[in-house]
C-alpha cells in the first residue's frame, strides 16, 4: 500500500513539474516558426499570445515568410504597427478545432475578416491549412503555407 502511495505521488509530483505549453512555446518547440517567433517578438505580441486567450492562431511557417521577397519582409519586420496588423490578422479570438471550421468570413484581432473557405481543403483566405489542431493549452495552431494580408 505504501508503495503505491508513493508512486502515485511521484506521478503526481511529476504530472505538476511538466509545464503546459501556451501558443508561442508550442510554435517554439515545433521549431518551423522561428520567423513567426521574431515577427512576434518584434510585434510586441509574445506577451499577449503567452495571455489566457483562447486564440486560433494561422501560423505561418518559416517557408511561408521565406516566400515574401526579403526586401518586403525586411520592410515589415521594420514597421512595427504594420507588423501588428499583419500578425493579429492572423488570429482569431476562441478555440476552433478544424472539425469545427466553416466556411464564410471570419474576425480577426485585427478586425478585419479573413475568408476560409473548405472546398478542395481548407484554405484562409489564399493560404492553404497544411497542418490542423497542434493544440497548446491557451488555443490551438493551424499551419498556413503563405502569410495573410488584411485587405
Amino acid at each position: 500500500m505504501k508503495r503505491a502511495i508513493l508512486i502515485t505521488a511521484a506521478m503526481a509530483l511529476a504530472a505538476a513539474s511538466v509545464q503546459a505549453k501556451d501558443i508561442v512555446d508550442t510554435a517554439v518547440s515545433a521549431g518551423d516558426f522561428k520567423t513567426l517567433a521574431a515577427a512576434l517578438q518584434k510585434a510586441g505580441l509574445v506577451d499577449t499570445l503567452k495571455g489566457p486567450g483562447p486564440f486560433t492562431v494561422f501560423a505561418p511557417t518559416d517557408a511561408a515568410f521565406a516566400k515574401v521577397p526579403k526586401d518586403q519582409l525586411e520592410a515589415l519586420l521594420a514597421d512595427k504597427d504594420k507588423l501588428t496588423q499583419v500578425l493579429t490578422y492572423h488570429v482569431v479570438p476562441g478555440k476552433v478545432l478544424a472539425k469545427d471550421v466553416k466556411a464564410g468570413p471570419v474576425k480577426t484581432v485585427q478586425g478585419r475578416p479573413l475568408t476560409v473557405s473548405t472546398s478542395g481543403g481548407v484554405k484562409v483566405d489564399d493560404a492553404n491549412v497544411i497542418k490542423t489542431d497542434i493544440v497548446a493549452d491557451n488555443g490551438v495552431i493551424h499551419v498556413i503555407d503563405s502569410i495573410v494580408l488584411p485587405k
